[in-house]
This record gives structure tokens, C-alpha cells and sequence, in this order.
């Protein structure tokens, strides 16, 4: 995964069901965009860690538009995975 893949991540939208806050989303993956940019320019300056993808934690919203959860989540998934790659390569602690 690459910094440019999580810039073009879209997530279904949702309306009358329980998502999650979409700004919150967005201001988070924009975060963990700019640490995978770090890593592939090789100067990894405070990175976001995979343990605070796996702590993170998203406004649910409500009769208002929101990001699907599952989608959400899976994404966050792949993401720390990526990000436990490049910790160890890096040797990057939490």
C-alpha cells in the first residue's frame, strides 16, 4: 500500500444506518497518507504507529451521512499491516 492508494480510498456512504464521522475519517487517513509518503521517501518523521490505527476510534454518526463501518474498518486493517511492515524495516516503537 501506498501513500497515493490511501489518498484515493472511497467509502460507501451512509444515511439512515449508523457510520462513522467522515471528516474524522478523512483528517485521520490524511495523517497516515503523509507517514506512508515519509516511509517511501525514506525519512519516516513522527509517523502514525499501527497501534494507534488499531486504538483509533471514529464519531458514529446518525441521520446524517457517515462512512460505512466495515469498509472503514477493513481498510484501517490493511493499513496496519502495512504499517507494522515498515515499523520493523524502520524500527519505529510505539
Amino acid at each position: 500500500m501506498l501513500a497515493g492508494d490511501v489518498a484515493a480510498k472511497r467509502f460507501a456512504q451512509t444515511k439512515w444506518r449508523e457510520g462513522y464521522d467522515q471528516q474524522q475519517v478523512d483528517d485521520f487517513l490524511a495523517r497516515v497518507q503523509r507517514t506512508l509518503a515519509e516511509y517511501e521517501r525514506g525519512r519516516p518523521a513522527d509517523p502514525v504507529t499501527a497501534e494507534q490505527v488499531v486504538a483509533s476510534r471514529f464519531q458514529p454518526t446518525r441521520f446524517r451521512t457517515g462512512y460505512a463501518q466495515d469498509e472503514v474498518d477493513d481498510f484501517l486493517d490493511a493499513v496496519v499491516v502495512e504499517l507494522r511492515q515498515h515499523e520493523t524495516r524502520w524500527g519505529v516503537r510505539d
